[in-house]
């Protein structure tokens, strides 16, 4: 319901999201632990997509939610029945560290006014904005709401230390009913909450699908990092295998489920997946079993009504705040400054861009592809010289953005050989990879080459290589020094 919340739907359709979603997952999860349902991330990046097409809470904001869900599973299922689910990698480090980091300091700041019982006078604007109106207001906070939201991260927090299974958000959740309803407490609460199972919903706003796929396809890639984690994390421990594109099949299930119910994008809980590993989960119909038990509870949901708002502030708060970690961001800057670049530049253009956090997402996602390829643009490359022979062996990756860095490489080292020799040796052997493109380079260079006078060689060509060259080029020629090593040792 706190996800729910911070997504911009009402609270109750996080129980929505909490029932069939978990269910719908089991038939096709790969780890035996993953618990799916609302998560803070992906329900900020719900907030960020749908914020700009309708206003929160209102029934218009809610179908898009389950449009947004619906799509999400689509793009999911559509990657993991391609078996293409590594490419929930190509986020890199920085990026995650850096988007991570402003989300979470963007989901705290958007429960502040909540947490501090100001969310029904705090001036509309931005979560940044409205965080600090609420922070520096301290005459308008509400003492009741602030000291229940302390309270709740106390207890939750306190229980953590206890052991993982005590439930501090159940008993901090029973606490505020408990109050709200014995001393009357007249401050925002959950309010009405439909009783019953949800309905089937088809008539979604198709007409919005176009200003959707965006952020759908975002949500799909970058929600999937966290179970991905998870999934990851446990089966190092366990030394067992789990696969990417079936887990990929289980979260697009549980988007299309959450969907068809009403509910919003969904994925895998970290910190819930943990507790039903400790609780002795040993398949993936654990996460059924919870999916059943938030669909017993439906019909008698109408308890939560009086349950504090600042409560459920508190919950996300204790939950999020400890993925605000700056330390690794400055660790990039001792280890690589470009990579610290992407950290820092996605970091805050998340907070620069809220809520569109997704375009701060494909940025930092393009800033590391772009610094990665300009760097394979320039491949390092070895020379000496034996004799008349000017040896040359590049390292990296031969394709059709580095071949031209390779012949300038060539022209700038040859006056540098004694001698002026007229013969070049190409070593190869430390490419990582030739493409046909860096193939038909190289035959383009020993043309060239030998157009000016010079007798350019192949040599310890890769095995990966070996058909692409001999097809472009011709078999390669080997370097006589290891002929003659070659001899001296038969074996």
């Amino acid at each position: 319901m706190a996800y729910a919340d911070l997504a911009g739907v009402p609270a109750h359709y996080g129980l929505y999201a909490a029932a069939l979603p978990p269910v719908a997952a089991a038939f096709f999860a790969s780890s035996p632990y993953l618990q799916t349902g609302p998560v803070a991330l992906t329900a900020l990046l719900t907030l960020g997509a749908l914020t700009p097409l309708a206003a929160t809470h209102t029934p218009e904001y809610v179908g898009l939610a389950a449009l947004l869900a619906v799509l999400v599973g689509v793009v999911r299922i559509i990657v993991g029945l391609m078996r293409a689910g590594p490419v929930a990698y190509l986020m890199s480090q920085p990026v995650l560290m850096g988007f991570t980091t402003g989300a979470a300091v963007l989901i705290l700041s958007s429960q502040l006014p909540g947490a501090l019982g100001v969310g029904g006078i705090a001036p509309e604007g931005g979560v940044l904005g409205r965080a600090w109106w609420s922070l520096s207001h301290p005459g308008a906070w509400e003492t009741t709401s602030l000291v229940m939201a302390v309270a709740t991260v106390v207890v939750i927090r306190g229980s953590r230390r206890i052991h993982p299974l005590v439930p501090g958000v159940l008993i901090a959740t029973l606490g505020g009913l408990g109050y709200s309803v014995l001393a009357g407490y007249g401050g925002p609460v959950v309010g009405e909450v439909p009783e019953g199972l949800p309905s089937i919903v088809l008539a979604h706003p198709w007409a919005a699908l176009p200003a959707l796929l965006v952020p759908a396809v975002v949500i799909a890639l970058v929600g999937f990092a966290e179970p991905a984690s998870i999934a990851r994390t446990f089966a190092a421990e366990e030394r067992s295998p789990w696969n990417p594109s079936r887990e990929f099949v289980s979260q697009g299930a549980a988007n299309l489920a959450s969907g068809l119910c009403g509910g919003f994008p969904v994925g895998g809980s970290f910190s819930r997946s943990s507790i039903n590993r400790l609780a002795g989960a040993r398949s993936r119909w654990s996460g059924a079993v919870t999916g059943v038990v938030v669909l017993g509870f439906l019909p008698f949901a109408s308890v939560l009504a009086p349950l504090p708002r600042a409560i459920l502030s508190a919950i996300v708060i204790a939950a999020v705040a400890s993925l605000v970690k700056v330390g690794p961001l400055v660790g990039l800057l001792r280890l690589s400054r470009p990579q610290a670049f992407i950290g820092w530049a996605t970091l805050i253009l998340t907070l620069v861009l809220a809520p569109r956090i997704d375009i701060a997402i494909l940025v930092g996602v393009s800033l590391s592809l772009g610094i990665h390829a300009w760097r394979e643009m320039n491949p390092r490359v070895e020379t000496w010289v034996e004799g008349d022979v000017l040896h040359m062996r590049p390292f990296g990756v031969l394709w059709f953005g580095s071949t031209p860095a390779l012949e300038r490489e060539l022209l700038e080292r040859l006056p540098l050989a004694a001698d002026a020799p007229d013969i070049v040796h190409l070593h190869l052997q430390s490419l990582g990879r030739i493409d046909l493109t860096g193939a038909l380079g190289l035959k383009q260079l020993k043309e060239d080459a030998e157009l000016a006078g010079l007798e350019v060689h192949f040599v310890e060509v890769p095995p990966h290589a070996e058909r692409i060259m001999s097809s472009v080029i011709g078999p390669p020629t080997e370097d006589p020094a290891v002929s003659e090593r070659n001899a001296g040792h038969p074996g």
